[in-house]
């Protein structure tokens, strides 16, 4: 999350890193383990196995997507930023020292990407409002898991990405521009999401600009759409979508890249 002020053109900001704490085992959980039943030892031994090796599995492939993702987006250069020092970290969104912090630099507006639901007196921080980059084409797609629903769907033109700004819904608020990547037979759901968001970085700035220049950019949405929650996605789903990819998915395909602001609705 940025909070920003536009002078003159150009964009002075402070971030806001957001980390989330690891989840810990329950003292009640670790005592059940140390004071377990001798019957049952066997067969907790072996699910605890089963679990490391499906745990490590996990994070090899986790580790492996991560790599990958780096070299989409950075190539052989090392990931870094350019003003480290501006970074303050909280251990969520709603952190009672994020709502200090923009009290205290009274930000024109503030630019959200990749954060948890906004609540509370920090939906009405920002002169200008709170943006969003959405990783979905709401109104269609909102929530969790856009790209995969989406191909899932049938739907590869509904893949894509949604600047708007934030109200107390899930991807409801005021739409400024829809972002669609060019979408090829040899693309996953990773590549198709990671193209959206580095597409998206260009139209965020020149919202920026735009906002700056005082243009009314944005319009209600006109219709509910769907909400698709991270519980929605199942194994099942999963393979389900495998079977259409083996099966030709995207055989042929070939999708250009497009943008599409919008205007008629002043954004208040």
């Amino acid at each position: 999350m940025f909070l920003s002020s536009l002078v003159g053109r150009r964009v002075t900001s402070t971030s806001l890193t957001v980390c989330a704490p690891q989840r810990r085992r329950s003292p009640s959980s670790k005592r059940s383990e140390e004071n377990g039943r001798p019957k049952r030892l066997s067969r907790r031994c072996d699910l605890q196995t089963s679990r490391a090796s499906s745990h490590g599995e996990c994070a090899t492939r986790k580790r492996d997507r991560r790599d990958k993702e780096t070299k989409f987006f950075f190539g052989s250069n090392k990931p870094a930023l350019t003003r480290p020092e501006l970074i303050v970290e909280v251990s969520y969104i709603n952190h009672p020292k994020v709502v200090v912090l923009a009290n205290r630099l009274k930000p024109d507006l503030i630019a959200v990407f990749g954060t948890g639901l906004i609540r509370g007196p920090l939906l009405a921080m920002g002169q200008l409002g709170i943006i969003n980059l959405h990783g979905g084409l709401a109104p269609r797609y909102r929530g969790s898991d856009c790209t995969f629903w989406a191909m899932y769907n049938g739907e590869l033109d509904q893949i894509g990405c949604t600047l708007h700004f934030i109200n107390a819904g899930i991807d409801t608020g005021v739409l400024i521009a829809h972002i669609c990547p060019e979408v090829t037979e040899d693309d996953d759901e990773s590549t198709l999401f990671w193209r959206g968001v580095r597409d998206s970085a260009d139209i965020y700035a020149n919202c920026l600009e735009r906002l700056e220049r005082g243009e009314a950019i944005g319009q209600e949405q006109k219709e509910k759409g769907r909400l698709y929650l991270f519980k929605h996605r199942t194994r099942r789903h999963e393979r389900e979508l495998k079977a259409k990819l083996r099966n030709g998915l995207l055989k042929g395909v070939h999708l250009p890249a497009r943008v599409h602001w919008f205007y008629g609705a002043a954004h208040e």
